[in-house]
């Protein structure tokens, strides 16, 4: 599984407007995407920051995303963005949420010499 993981920076007095417009067109067009599996969003109380972050089956298929439907995802979140979203990308490793198949664990292997 891998994450994409968004900093925004709202403009003043629009995280309703964010939530709607998120809720009502970019969840739609995200559940059409090859792989995209959730989506969460966290604000930070008394500010207009906002960390994103969507879970999808692999990098390929979030790559895919980022280099077509994105785009398209900015513009719709372009009244109320302010400045450019900050993008970070990671293999999940644990989820309460999801199944994953973990990377197998090396272990030291002791050698008589």
């Amino acid at each position: 599984m891998f994450a994409r993981n968004i900093s925004i920076q709202l403009k003043p007095n629009t995280q309703a407007e964010f939530t709607r417009t998120f809720e009502n067109d970019v969840l739609p067009l995200l559940r059409k995407q090859k792989g995209f599996q959730d989506e969460i969003a966290f604000s930070v109380p008394g500010s207009m920051d906002l960390i994103s972050i969507s879970l999808w089956d692999n990098k390929e298929n979030a790559e895919l995303y980022n280099n077509s439907v994105y785009t398209e995802v900015l513009k719709m979140l372009g009244k109320v963005i302010d400045g450019t979203p900050k993008v970070r990308t990671s293999d999940v490793i644990i989820s309460t949420f999801h199944a994953i198949a973990s990377a197998p664990v090396l272990r030291p292997v002791a050698v008589a010499v």
